[in-house]
């Protein structure tokens, strides 16, 4: 049975439809048995497929770090349809045939997350609420939509590669075509980690390499390992490392120091 400090490292998951993210990281976890945590960064609807982060051990303290990257997605959308809830497991009902070219505003833009997601409202999912009958409307939220490529177009059908920010609801994207809904969504990338079709392990240091690395030594090493700021001056969160490998993760302070925000010594 591996110890937590053993399992720490970053799953890539190539989920496939049908199955939760919970599924997942449930399987994950009775495979490692009781001890070692688990969880995931970010979530992927149940009949979507593609790349899932499953975080084990200390990788579960990073989880804000990972669930921020920008994401990549390939979607299948079905055209002059509408779902209630913006996917294959609405009430779907044919409307009007967007027109032409399909085209999504890129750069940044407000968008309402909808109703059937896991945003959570007074403490239950939105998507209980509203499969319960409740009316939900959930607040609008800043995100980024940096990429918008039409990859083919057959009738009723269309394909497009789409690259937003974290937070970004791509059957909200889609539904702004008037009329559309997602027929297939698989998340191909999720920062540099791209989905392979297998499972892969990283470890953590190596989960964190899109982050630079502070090596230290000698008495600085350990006061960061004790979570007290070394001296040192970074543009933003950083990796600080030694020869026995990843202390912390630190933020630059206007002192001139970086200060261990995330220690993976304890």
């Amino acid at each position: 049975m591996p110890s937590s400090s053993s399992a720490d490292g970053v799953l890539l998951v190539d989920k496939p439809a049908g199955v939760t993210s919970h599924d997942v990281v449930a399987r994950v976890r009775r495979q490692l048995g009781p001890g070692v945590k688990v969880g995931h960064a970010g979530t992927l609807d149940p009949f979507a497929t593609g790349l899932l982060l499953v975080l084990v051990g200390r990788a579960t303290r990073v989880q804000r770090f990972l669930m921020a990257l920008p994401k990549r997605y390939e979607v299948v959308a079905r055209l002059g349809w509408t779902s209630t809830t913006g996917d294959p497991e609405g009430e779907v009902a044919p409307g009007r045939m967007p027109p032409e070219p399909l085209v999504l505003p890129t750069g940044r833009m407000r968008q309402r997350p909808p109703a059937y997601s896991a945003v959570k409202v007074g403490g239950r999912r939105a998507y209980a609420l509203a499969r319960a009958g409740q009316a939900v409307e959930l607040p609008e939220r800043e995100v980024e939509v940096r990429a918008f490529e039409a990859l083919w177009r057959e009738g009723d059908r269309a394909a497009f590669a789409i690259e937003c920010s974290s937070g970004t609801y791509v059957r909200s994207l889609i539904a702004d075509l008037h009329d559309a809904y997602c027929l297939e969504l698989r998340r191909t990338r999720i920062g540099p980690f791209a989905v392979a079709g297998t499972e892969r392990r990283l470890g953590l240091d190596e989960a964190l390499a899109f982050l630079p690395a502070v090596e230290l030594a000698g008495e600085p090493a350990g006061r960061a390992a004790h979570g007290v700021a070394v001296p040192g001056r970074a543009g933003g969160v950083v990796r600080l490392r030694d020869t026995d490998g990843l202390i912390a993760l630190a933020e630059p302070r206007a002192d001139g120091t970086l200060k261990p925000i995330v220690g993976f010594r304890g």
